[in-house]
């Protein structure tokens, strides 16, 4: 069974986190997904390390896997011809430069489309491509700010905390893979394609929907940081047992009598319903604490999960990867590369296609097999691109 996005070309321009993480969720699903990337600069994730792997930044291992690397110099028109007969012939485009960088280069929307009109053209920004914010500088840490996620984020005691991955960029590309899926899906019907427009500030704001609705909903009451704490549902949070700590969340008035079962409370008026839990939480956590630190974590969880109640232990990054679920999954397999040698990565999270088990690309690995493919350009033409400094292809190992 071929894998759903199979014969589906991208060209990708798109550096760091947000875009590469886009296109490594197509190309897991069977893009052939082609990596371009300048010589003088290639990607800056290449640099994000360390750890390396060999010669090979794991954080670019990780999320460019599955993709052919190629590489062109955009400062030269030769480049910049390039680029555009190989967009004639993508389904899809990707970027994440600031915006208009790609309209100076004449890589931009208008451009691509006149020379290809079913093109889908995605571009991902910190704040979009119009309004007052577009022009500002933007990263994952910038964008938590802005949209409201630092100030939510923390501790009880009021202090911020970044969130413990780039969500912005992650959230980010995810809606840019649900964007070009829909203007796929748009263009199959129409034949024509479409302008996808990502900002990582309104991907943020829509993920904290919730948040946002019950803000809406009384705008007079500002939420701040509450730890693991969550406003609306109680009791939901991490608790200390004896030994280590346990994640809880208990939803429903159904999972709240198990739960009290389960912790042997009596019952009380003042937690009857979720809005008196809510209202008396304080008084509730007092109890919950106490309750907690009379066992270790392995019988809490044994306890609670006998009567249904959600709820996980604090695991750290080398339990989850040794985690039977993990390996069962596959979520980290490994792969080989040319110089990093036999290292792991992150599996697809989306089980449609094929385990993937192409490598990340070296810069410019696949320059010479892509532009003669696609563009059926002679070993002679690509030897005089090559000797120009137009493209450069990676020495084969």
């Amino acid at each position: 069974m071929l894998p759903p996005l199979h014969g589906i070309r991208v060209l990708d321009f798109s550096h760091a986190l947000a875009g590469p993480y886009c296109t490594l969720l197509l190309a897991d699903s069977g893009a052939d997904v082609y990596k371009l990337e300048p010589k003088h600069l290639g990607d800056m994730g290449r640099g994000w390390g360390p750890p390396f792997a060999g010669d090979q930044s794991s954080f670019f291992l990780g999320l460019n896997r599955g993709k052919k690397g190629i590489s062109i110099d955009l400062k030269k028109p030769e480049g910049i011809a390039l680029c555009k007969a190989l967009m004639a012939r993508m389904d899809v485009v990707i970027e994440n430069f600031r915006p208009g960088t790609m309209e100076r280069l004449g890589l931009g929307y208008e451009a691509a489309r006149a020379l290809n009109p079913g093109l889908i053209y995605c571009s991902i920004s910190g704040y979009g491509q119009a309004g007052p914010s577009r022009d500002e500088a933007a990263m994952d840490l910038v964008v938590q700010a802005s949209s409201g996620l630092l100030s939510i984020t923390g501790t009880e005691a009021g202090e911020q905390t970044r969130c413990g991955y780039g969500v912005s960029d992650i959230t980010a590309g995810m809606f840019a893979v649900i964007g070009i899926l829909m203007a796929l899906h748009g263009r199959h019907q129409t034949g024509v394609g479409q302008y996808v427009d990502i900002a990582m500030f309104d991907a943020m704001i829509s993920a904290m929907c919730s948040n946002y609705a019950s803000f809406l909903g009384d705008v007079s009451n500002v939420p701040g940081t509450m730890g693991t704490r969550y406003p609306t549902v109680v009791p939901y949070g991490v608790y200390n047992a004896q030994d280590r700590a346990v994640a809880i969340a208990v939803g429903s008035e159904k999972l709240w009598a198990a739960f009290r079962h389960a912790l042997g409370l009596a019952e009380d008026a003042r937690f009857a319903t979720n809005a008196l839990r809510i209202e008396n939480r304080v008084a509730l956590d007092v109890l919950l604490n106490a309750a907690f630190l009379t066992r270790p974590a392995a019988e809490w969880i044994t306890r609670l999960r006998a009567d249904g109640i959600p709820c996980s232990l604090v695991l750290n990054f080398d339990e989850v990867v040794a985690h039977p679920q993990s390996q069962f999954r596959n979520m980290f397999p490994t792969l080989q590369h040319p110089t990093a040698g036999e290292h792991r990565v992150t599996g697809p999270p989306v089980k449609l296609a094929p385990m993937p088990t192409a490598p990340a690309p070296l810069l410019g690995q696949h320059t010479r097999a892509v532009l003669g493919e696609l563009l059926g350009l002679d070993e002679a033409r690509l030897g005089e691109l090559e000797s120009g400094a137009v493209i450069f292809n990676s020495p084969q190992r």
